[in-house]
C-alpha cells in the first residue's frame, strides 16, 4: 500500500496507475467466450475498459491505506464499486432515462450495440460486483465480506443511488429547492462515493469514530463532485467532458448552478472543500491524498 510521506505520491500518477490496474482486472474477469453471448461480453468490456476517472476505486484505496488494508483487498472492493458505477451509467444513458449518445468520449453502450444488450450488460455488472465482494480473495473474514455486500446493496438500491435516480427523473415536476437537490445528489452521486470511502474502513476494521469522520468527509466530497458536474454541464466543453453538456438546463432540471448561480455554486463547493479537509484532520498526514482528491473533485475539467 501507499506510505504517507512528505513526498507523497502525485495524485495524477496514482490515478493513472489505478486506471491501468482496473483495466487489467476487468480484462481478466471478462474474457471473450467463443459462444453466442460474446456480444454481451463485448458490451460489458466497452463500458468498463479504457475510460473513466476511477474515482471510486481510488477512494477505496486511499481510505484503506489509513488502516493498512492490503492493496489486493482494496482493489477488489474498488473494482466492485466501479462495476456498480458502470452499470448505473449504462442504464442512465438509455433512451428511457437520460437518452445520451456519448459517454467518456465514445458511443454509449446502447448506441454501440443495442438497447437490449445494454440492459443485460448493466445487469451483468451488478451481479459481477457482488460476486467479487463475496469472493474470499477480497478478504479472508466472511463477516467483513458480508458487511461489504450488505452496505453496497444499500448504497446501490432504492435507498441510495437508484432512489436518487428516481428523484432525478421526476425532478422537473417536483420543483426541488436547494435542500431537495442536495438530498437528490446525496443519493444519486454521493451514495457510491460514500460507500467507497467506508469500504476501506470496513476492510481495515476501523473504529466507529473513524468511520464517522470519513462519512462526514464523504458527504462533503459527494456534493463537491456534483457541484463540479453541474458547473461542467453549465459551462464546460463537450470535447473535454466526453459527454453531452447543457442537458440539465434543456430538461428544466434544478441544479446547484440553477439555484445558486455559477459563482454561488463555486463558493458553496469551496466551503464544502474546507469542511471536508477539516474532517480528515485527525488522521494527519496519512490523509493528505484524500484532501487532494477533494481538491481534484472541485477543479477537474471533465
Amino acid at each position: 500500500m501507499l506510505e504517507a510521506t512528505e513526498s507523497r505520491p502525485d495524485l495524477a500518477l496514482l490515478r493513472s496507475h489505478l486506471c491501468a490496474r482496473m483495466d487489467e482486472m476487468f480484462d481478466a474477469l471478462l474474457p471473450l467466450p467463443d459462444a453466442p453471448q460474446a456480444r454481451l461480453y463485448r458490451a460489458i468490456r466497452h463500458a468498463t475498459i479504457g475510460g473513466g476517472k476511477r474515482l471510486r476505486p481510488l477512494l477505496v484505496l486511499l481510505s484503506g491505506n489509513l488502516f493498512r488494508v492490503t492493496e489486493e483487498s482494496a482493489l477488489r472492493a474498488g473494482l466492485a464499486v466501479e462495476a456498480i458505477h458502470a452499470h448505473s451509467l449504462i442504464h442512465d444513458d438509455l433512451p428511457c432515462m437520460d437518452d445520451d449518445d456519448l459517454r467518456r468520449g465514445r458511443p454509449t453502450v446502447h448506441r454501440a450495440f443495442d438497447e437490449a444488450t445494454a440492459i443485460l450488460a448493466g445487469d451483468s455488472l451488478l451481479a459481477l460486483a457482488f460476486g467479487v465482494l463475496a469472493d474470499p480473495r477480497t478478504h479472508p473474514d466472511a463477516a467483513i465480506r458480508s458487511e461489504l455486500v450488505v452496505t453496497l446493496s444499500r448504497a446501490s438500491g432504492a435507498g441510495g443511488m437508484a432512489g436518487g435516480q428516481m428523484i432525478d427523473m421526476r425532478s422537473t415536476s417536483l420543483e426541488l429547492d436547494l435542500a431537495g437537490v442536495t438530498q437528490l445528489q446525496r443519493l444519486k452521486t454521493g451514495a457510491l462515493l460514500a460507500w467507497s470511502i467506508d469500504a476501506g474502513a470496513i476492510l481495515g476494521r476501523a473504529s466507529d469514530v473513524n468511520r464517522r469522520r470519513l462519512a462526514d468527509y464523504a458527504a462533503c466530497l459527494g456534493l463537491i463532485f456534483q457541484i463540479a458536474d453541474d458547473l461542467l454541464d453549465h459551462e464546460g466543453e463537450e470535447a473535454k467532458a466526453g459527454k453531452r453538456i447543457g442537458k440539465d438546463a434543456a430538461a428544466g432540471k434544478q441544479t446547484f448552478v440553477s439555484l445558486l448561480g455559477a459563482e454561488g455554486a463555486r463558493q458553496q463547493a469551496r466551503r464544502l472543500l474546507a469542511e471536508a479537509v477539516s474532517h480528515l484532520a485527525p488522521f494527519g498526514a496519512e490523509a493528505a491524498l484524500l484532501s487532494d482528491v477533494a481538491e481534484f473533485a472541485l477543479t477537474r475539467d471533465h
